[in-house]
């Protein structure tokens, strides 16, 4: 062998050397003998009788298959409330999530989760691998506490940086698909879902790329929907324990965890006092029952987990719970569909299903977000496609506003900071004033095909009259996309300011090249965006 050959078979074996592979299903051998920490025994309890159900007794007892929907507007309300409901937890709490960020937010947010342990709640969690991107982030290393079980879903088999994404070629149709449920379960009774993530971008608007989104909290008979699905994840073949993860298993990465939580009551004293009274009072809100609930019956739906095992052909046909759910709210409705949709691309069949609807006399108003707005412009050049037929049929269509603070530039060629902008990340509905459908799902080909997703449909006048008036208060900050006489778009709304409307031929607070990002964007197949 020549030593050229030799030198070049080292630099190729390089990557390979000293790198880590984990099991991509539990029934790899390496998980033989492995034993749960948490076990359904440790669910043997009536959630009616925590103190979380205790507080609406009266309400949760007056009629079978009742549940309470308030929403969760705003970032740091999410944050405060998922915080407070982990102090209130006596029993066990469940985190599934897409993205978990590893950042200030998110540290003290399971610190939260680490001192309900302490107190002897057996808490649950379940990360996405390609949403956590690393070995090592402090929530992993939380699976080292006797009462706290960490599982990543869809693992990615080698753990070398450099093999990472050449992996993805490899095994596509797996790691293409992702489990994109968002749920936080307390004592079986209470759970929140929506659109958010565990990160400070999802619960801060100060942070460089904020996502305006939305949650529900909901209490009573639907949790027990949410408890199955995150069960049917928690046991499926694909949810690997974090102990295989070498890494997570560093004594001494977990002491350090434990001195930034002591570091932080230490360093910030003051803000951690305003932090602990602000917990308090949301705990003393929800006790005295002054949340703002509605009440009405429901229905939790997830895909199954073994979506994303199937072949590309089996996802392309898919048509699961969430989506039959969807075609059999629009088949009821007989007035009017309120949609907030972060990423929408309903495609051939559903701009059809749309345009029949609007035909017979249902009225569409749609929010999704500006060229300005997205962190997706694939997904906007292909939502453009149908953008024109939509307005035609005479659907009022409105893309979200980069506020003014965001912006630099002159007063006509304004654009998008790319370090400070929010993006619209809700995926909500209203169907006929009366049904509200919030969860992971978005409008487009990912969720309908490949992502696995939740959703919560409830039937609520009041509460579908309160997301409505959230949905209508987005249109007021969006614009308002119509046609002129050549069939081209135009862009109408007005800023806080503003002494007359701004009308826009070309997507507003965009510059040149991202306009042709946008345009080479469409390239890609729509069933990849």
């Amino acid at each position: 062998m020549s030593i050229l050959r030799k030198v070049s078979m080292w630099i190729l074996a390089l990557p390979l050397m000293g790198c880590t592979t984990v099991p991509t299903t539990t029934f790899d051998a390496r998980l033989d003998g492995y034993q749960a920490k948490i076990t359904p025994d440790d669910f043997d309890y009536n959630p009616y009788k925590t103190p979380i159900a205790m507080c609406y007794a009266e309400e949760l007892s007056a009629t079978p298959e009742i549940s309470g929907a308030t929403l969760i507007e705003d970032g740091l309300s999410a944050f405060v409330i998922r915080s407070a409901f982990a102090r209130m937890a006596t029993k066990t709490i469940d985190l599934q999530t897409y993205i978990y960020s590893n950042d200030f937010s998110s540290k003290v947010l399971i610190g939260e989760l680490k001192n309900a342990a302490d107190r002897g709640v057996k808490v649950r969690i379940l990360l996405d691998d390609y949403g956590t991107k690393s070995d090592i982030v402090d929530v992993m290393l939380l699976n080292q506490h006797p009462n706290i079980e960490v599982k990543v879903f869809n693992t990615v088999k080698n753990r070398s940086k450099l093999l990472y994404y050449p992996q993805f070629l490899l095994d596509f149709n797996r790691l293409n698909s992702r489990m994109h449920n968002k749920l936080f379960i307390v004592d079986n009774i209470a759970y929140i879902t929506g659109g958010r993530n565990v990160g400070s971008n999802y619960f801060y608007p100060e942070t460089a790329s904020n996502f305006s989104d939305t949650d529900v909290l909901f209490i009573g008979d639907m949790t027990r929907y949410a408890t199955d699905s995150f069960n049917e994840y928690w046991n499926h073949h694909l949810s690997i324990p974090a102990d295989v993860f070498p890494k997570a298993k560093s004594k001494k990465a977990m002491r350090r965890l434990e001195k930034s939580f002591a570091d932080i009551e230490k360093r910030s004293a003051e803000d951690v006092h305003r932090y602990n009274t602000i917990i308090s009072m949301a705990q003393q809100e929800f006790k005295q029952k002054r949340f703002d609930f509605s009440w009405g019956r429901g229905k939790f739906l997830a895909d199954p987990p073994q979506k994303v095992e199937m072949s590309m052909s089996e996802k392309e046909q898919y048509r699961g719970d969430i989506v039959r759910a969807l075609q059999h709210l629009w088949d009821k409705t007989n007035k009017s569909v309120y949609m907030s949709a972060a990423y929408f691309v309903p495609g051939l069949g559903g701009l059809e299903h749309m345009l029949n609807e609007e035909k017979s006399g249902v009225h569409m108003t749609i929010v999704t977000n500006s060229l300005a707005s997205t962190n997706a412009p694939t997904v906007y050049a292909k939502w453009e496609k149908y953008r024109k037929q939509l307005i035609k049929s005479g659907a009022d269509v409105y893309e979200f506003m980069v506020s003014a603070e965001n912006l630099r530039g002159k007063e006509h060629d304004r654009e998008r900071k790319q370090s400070s902008f929010s993006v619209l990340h809700s995926k909500t509905m209203v169907f006929d004033d009366d049904i509200s459908w919030i969860g992971s799902f978005n409008l487009d080909p990912r969720s309908a095909y490949y992502n696995t997703e939740n959703v919560a449909i409830f039937e609520s006048r009041d509460f579908a009259d309160k997301l409505r008036e959230m949905i209508i208060k987005d249109t007021q900050t969006s614009w308002k996309v119509t046609l002129d006489k050549n069939d081209n778009p135009v862009w109408t709304g007005s800023r806080p300011g503003d002494t007359e409307p701004q009308v826009h031929k070309y997507a507003p607070d965009t510059g040149i090249l991202r306009r042709i990002w946008k345009n080479i964007s469409n390239l890609v197949p729509e069933k990849f965006v």
